[in-house]
């Protein structure tokens, strides 16, 4: 499901939450800093040379708004190409980062290797079909058309109001000054917690659902409380199926 972070002006990068994001959302990275005349980015499929660069770049760069993504693949190759954010059309002012799936009309045909965020940046977005996003409209309109999808768009376009915007805020986490998209910049729980406890959540994915657990998976929804993804879709069960195979594997 990706892991998406936003962090405001001033704010200090949380390194050990984005390595944590990066350690189950493994198929590439990238980040965006805003500065007083551009918008830097670097991306890659290497977690701690691209944290490396961002550390560096966020270190010289501190009063702008910037953005770190991890990308777990649902729709395009695995690729530095569909690495996030993205420029919005050929803008170099302006780009997007997105968390989540979004609507069929933008997700790729078959054989196409490009993201649905991909597809969405270069040939949907760019025309703001939703209306200006400095308008209730628009932002509704974008919103909506999101789902539940979180987006971040950082710009120094003149013609917007704002350097930073956040989509679906509310759909994501505050912690200590910084937004996260979902829970996977947390630690994952230690394997003898989850035997022992029993766990009083409500789903930061679905956020509806109020329930008592001793599994690892939202009841309503199937997010996984521990890699922050949605099941089957996520490393834990990946882990689990590769580790039965093997299993059923040495007693043949």
């Amino acid at each position: 499901m990706c892991l998406l972070t936003y962090f405001p002006p001033g704010a200090t990068s949380d390194l050990t939450a984005l390595r944590n994001g990066a350690r189950v959302n493994k198929d590439g990275h990238g980040f965006a800093v805003v500065t007083e005349t551009s918008v830097l980015v670097g991306r890659g499929m290497d977690a701690e040379e691209v944290l490396d660069e961002f550390a560096v770049v966020r270190d010289r760069y501190p009063d702008g708004p910037a953005l770190f993504h991890s990308r777990y693949a649902t729709h395009g190759a695995v690729s530095i190409d569909n690495c996030h954010p993205f420029r919005l059309g050929r803008d170099q002012r302006t780009v997007l980062a997105h968390n989540g799936v979004l609507p069929r009309r933008v997700r790729p045909a078959p054989y196409d290797p490009r993201s649905d965020t991909r597809i969405a940046a270069t040939t949907y977005l760019p025309h703001m079909p939703c209306g200006p996003l400095d308008t209730t409209q628009g932002r509704r309109g974008l919103e909506s058309w999101l789902g539940t999808s979180k987006l971040v768009i950082l710009t120094i376009d003149p013609a917007f109001a704002h350097n930073a915007y956040i989509f679906n805020e509310s759909a994501g986490i505050w912690d200590s000054g910084i937004w996260y998209s979902n829970p996977g910049y947390r630690p994952e729980p230690e394997p003898e917690l989850l035997r022992t406890h029993t766990w009083h959540y409500v789903c930061e994915h679905c956020g509806e659902l109020d329930f008592s657990r001793r599994g690892r998976y939202c009841g309503g929804c199937g997010w996984c409380f521990l890699c922050a993804n949605p099941f089957p879709h996520c490393d834990c069960a990946q882990r689990i199926a590769t580790g039965v195979a093997l299993r059923r594997n040495a007693t043949r």
